[in-house]
C-alpha cells in the first residue's frame, strides 16, 4: 500500500476584479497608472497564488524539508495509533486526520513565526512584506510594519491543506 502526502490549497477566490470606473477617483499621473494596472486583471484565486508561490520561492518544498522529521513523526503516530486501534478489536481503517491536522498547523506556524525569511530563500522577505502590505485594507500600500512574507490577505495561510492519498 502506497501512500502519497499532498500539500496544497483549497481553490477560492480573492477578489472580483476592479472596475472600470475604479480609477476616476484620482488625478494625474495616478489616474493613469492605475488605470494601466487594472486593464486585464482576472480573478485571481488561492490555487493561483500557491502556483505562483511555489515556481518563485518554491514555500511548499522550503517547508517540507524544514519539517520532513517532524512530519514524518506525525504520520508514523498516526498510523501506531490505527493499529493499535485495530489490535485491540477496533475498526481496520487508517485515519491520518490527526497528522494532517498537524501538519497544517505546523505550516500556519510556519508563516506566522517568520520561519520562511530565515531559510535563506532567495528573494525572502519579499518586499511586499518588508513594506507592510496588506490588501485587507483599504489602502493596502501604505507604509506600515513589516509583516510575515507570504501573509498579506490570510487566505493563502488560511487555505493550506495536507492530506494523504493511496
Amino acid at each position: 500500500m502506497g501512500l502519497t502526502l499532498h500539500l496544497g490549497v483549497i481553490d477560492q477566490l480573492y477578489a472580483t476584479p476592479p472596475s472600470s470606473n475604479a480609477h476616476k477617483a484620482t488625478k494625474g499621473k495616478k489616474r493613469r497608472a492605475r488605470r494601466k494596472r487594472g486593464k486585464g486583471r482576472g480573478i485571481v484565486s488561492t490555487g493561483d497564488v500557491a502556483g505562483w508561490l511555489e515556481e518563485r520561492y518554491g514555500v511548499m518544498q522550503h517547508f517540507f524539508d524544514a519539517h520532513s522529521q517532524d512530519i514524518a513523526d506525525a504520520l508514523a503516530s498516526d498510523v501506531a495509533g490505527s493499529l493499535e486501534n485495530l489490535l485491540a478489536g477496533g475498526p481496520g481503517q487508517l485515519s491520518l486526520a490527526t497528522a494532517t491536522g498537524a501538519i497544517e498547523a505546523m505550516f500556519k506556524k510556519a508563516i506566522s513565526e517568520r520561519e520562511f525569511d530565515r531559510l535563506g530563500i532567495p528573494g525572502v522577505p519579499t518586499q511586499a512584506a518588508m513594506s507592510g502590505v496588506n490588501h485587507r485594507l483599504k489602502r493596502p500600500y501604505v507604509k506600515r510594519a513589516p509583516r510575515p512574507s507570504f501573509r498579506d490577505s490570510g487566505l493563502y495561510m488560511a487555505s493550506f491543506r495536507a492530506w494523504v492519498e493511496e
